[in-house]
């Protein structure tokens, strides 16, 4: 259907597996697939960028309903991937930008990687190299030098304040901790970003394996010679989550074509915090990169 603004919106669902992986598309022109959760994502980024790009919004089976119990064989990485393609093959899309923030960047990156007549062009946001002890120890030292006591003492009350949010609803514990953990998230240390989180489905196990256990290992120099695409990586100063942006310097040369941009006045979300800004230089790269 197109909205009363001119905006193209569509919204479904795919079966795979035990889940049910939900969509929405929003927008036209240049089709862009923002892997994630179709009901946090559209969310984050703003109405100017539905006038120039087509926003395809796609659950991960983290962010989707699951229809009966799931085991460990259901929520692997490649399994993951493979979903990627799956909708890409439902949805009809040839040919397409694909973007993942914080840890969906390696989701991105990877489908790129092994689909690379697919990918124009790669967009990573707010992701780190890894989130290996090395690269998470590089974000906790630039927290304790370089943060103000404000900022800490905001990060400590809100945290102070998760456990009772898990006690009194467990299953949405991955949801609680993002939401406490504003200070170390947003460039304002006190934004409150429940609502960005309203009637979005989590899965602990999912969360817990991916970011705890293959984002830990993973190792983003590996096919990277597959990759032609060019790269763009937008970082927000203000983001304690992961890895610094100088963490990325030796690995700039294992890209074939790499843009980075760092937003001043960003935190974890760059499209959110700073939206004229990051409109700008995603069209820019989509506009003088072509993959």
């Amino acid at each position: 259907m197109t909205t009363k603004d001119g905006f193209v919106s569509e919204a479904g669902s795919l079966g795979a597996g035990p889940f049910d992986l939900g969509y929405r598309i929003e927008g036209s022109g240049t089709p862009l697939l923002v892997i994630g959760s179709a009901a946090y994502y559209p969310r984050t980024f703003s109405q100017a960028l539905r006038e120039k790009l087509r926003l395809i919004f796609i659950d991960h089976r983290g962010f989707a309903p699951a229809r009966t119990n799931y085991a460990a064989g259901d929520i692997g990485f490649e399994t993951v991937l493979d979903d990627i393609e799956r909708m890409r093959a439902h949805l009809g899309l040839e040919r397409f930008a694909i973007l993942g923030h914080s840890g969906h960047g390696y989701m991105a990156l990877e489908y790129a990687k092994r689909h690379p007549e697919r990918v124009s062009h790669v967009i990573m946001v707010g992701t780190g190299p890894s989130h290996s002890a090395r690269h998470m120890a590089l974000a906790d030292r630039i927290w304790e030098e370089t943060v103000s006591p404000t900022r800490k003492a905001i990060f400590a009350r809100e945290m102070a304040k998760l456990g009772d949010d898990i006690t009194a609803r467990p299953e949405e514990r991955f949801k609680a901790l993002l939401i406490r953990l504003g200070a170390k998230s947003w460039h304002q240390p006190d934004f409150d970003a429940t609502t960005l989180w309203r009637d979005v489905t989590a899965n602990n196990a999912v969360f817990d394996h991916l970011w705890g256990e293959v984002f830990r290992d993973i190792n983003i120099r590996k096919g990277l010679n597959r990759l032609a695409a060019p790269v763009l990586l937008a970082l927000g100063r203000s983001d304690y989550l992961v890895a610094p942006a100088f963490s990325w310097d030796e690995y700039r040369a294992d890209f074939t074509n790499l843009t980075v941009r760092l937003f001043e006045q960003s935190g974890h979300t760059p499209q959110l915090e700073e939206s004229d800004l990051f409109d700008e230089a995603l069209l820019s790269f989509l506009e003088n990169d072509r993959g």
